[in-house]
């Protein structure tokens, strides 16, 4: 069984003031050329279709002709509903697309949606979990008050009564605690949506998403394939990539990357001013079409700059300085454990130093709610 592993598409997304509509499209359709010249069984989508959860006409669009484009190929299409997408919305229609190949997950009601292939070396089961939440699981099962994401998924995984007799992969968009993330994610504070990877430990391929750099977690069978494009400038060194998993007899399989090529690149260049405009440096370069964050190196500061900057490199996003001053005013001296706190705790000591004093039992309580409201809320994005 060979499948194509891709994710957090994140179509309608701008890159500051620009639409990537035509890049994404572009993308798209070079995954689906992939896709056909691989001879996959299926492509699954791990999640973020969209990036908001109420999305432009184009994105909607642009995903229908890229399913439609899949499906024409007598490729099979699995998707999974993200932190950043309605799953209401997602799973419209869902009942009648499974007929004719594409599997989309429903919206999560304690039970997740499985799907049966056979191939040469038996049965695969492909497991749906759409983006869930403490909060979501805690209506269909009896939890403490108190749960973490790794609890919560634990439980909604032990709920599946798995077959580990036959293959399993389970497509699932969370924070695996260790991954390496990018500006251009949620990020929870003190990391109280991380989950362990243990509570994947039944399944042959783990396809990720939510996570924007292609990675593996601990073992190359947990795997976040990344966005097909970057969208923050944490990632302009990643190379994007799709993922080609192939399962073979149980306990068996290889993983591999293919690298996508996109229309336009994203890029930094760094220098003065005078560096920057200097026909040398910009006729030697083919920057001039790519998405470009410029950080200048002058110690005041040019004016207008980024006007005059677009005569040379039209399409620039993004324009910081980087000197004396700045190098000072930037340093910031964070305790190295602050990340690894969660929110709870961080006030609680700031509510102790404040004070001189411990909460109550009824503060504390009263933060705890607040806190859970917040980050484990009814909301359709994070």
């Amino acid at each position: 069984m060979k499948l194509l592993h891709t994710s957090d598409l994140h179509l309608g997304i701008r890159l500051g003031e620009y639409s990537l509509i035509e890049d994404q499209e572009y993308i798209l359709n070079s995954i689906v050329r992939l896709a056909e010249a691989e001879a996959v069984d299926g492509v699954i989508i791990a999640g973020d279709i969209y990036d908001r959860s109420v999305p432009s006409a184009e994105a909607v669009a642009l995903f229908d002709d890229f399913i439609t484009n899949i499906n024409g190929l007598g490729i099979r299409a699995f998707i999974i509903s993200g932190n950043h997408d309605s799953s209401e919305r997602v799973a419209c229609g869902a009942s009648l697309m499974a007929k004719s190949g594409v599997h989309i997950s429903p919206v999560f009601g304690g039970v997740e949606e499985c799907v049966s292939l056979q191939d040469e070396y038996g049965e695969v089961r492909i497991h749906l979990l759409p983006f869930i939440k403490p909060a979501y699981v805690r209506r269909f099962f009896e939890c403490p008050d108190e749960l973490s994401y790794t609890d919560a998924l634990r439980q909604v995984i032990c709920g599946m009564n798995i077959d580990k007799g036959v293959r399993n992969v389970i497509l699932t968009h969370q924070f695996v605690t260790g991954a390496s993330r990018s500006e251009s994610e949620d990020i929870s504070v003190g990391g109280c949506d991380n989950v362990d990877a243990s509570v994947y430990a039944d399944f042959d391929y783990v396809a990720m998403g939510h996570i924007h750099s292609p990675q593996c977690c601990g073992d190359e069978h947990i795997n976040y394939s990344g966005t097909p494009l970057k969208y923050s400038f944490s990632e302009v060194n990643d190379i994007k990539s799709v993922t080609v998993v192939e399962l073979l007899e149980k306990g068996s399989l290889t993983v591999r990357r293919i690298p996508l090529a996109p229309r336009r690149d994203l890029k930094v260049i760094k220098g003065s001013y005078a560096e920057l405009t200097s026909r040398s440096y910009y006729e030697g370069t083919s920057l001039t079409d790519d998405y470009i964050g410029v950080c200048l190196t002058d110690e005041e500061d040019v004016v207008d700059a980024i006007s005059k900057l677009r005569i040379i490199y039209k399409n620039i996003v993004k324009l910081w300085y980087s000197n004396s001053k700045t190098d000072i005013i930037g340093f910031v001296d964070m305790p190295e454990d602050t990340l690894s706190k969660s929110p709870y705790d961080m006030f609680e000591e700031f509510y102790r130093a404040r004070n001189g004093a411990d909460m109550s039992r009824s503060q504390a309580e009263y933060i705890r709610r607040a806190i859970e409201k917040v980050w484990e809320g009814n909301d359709e994005t994070d």
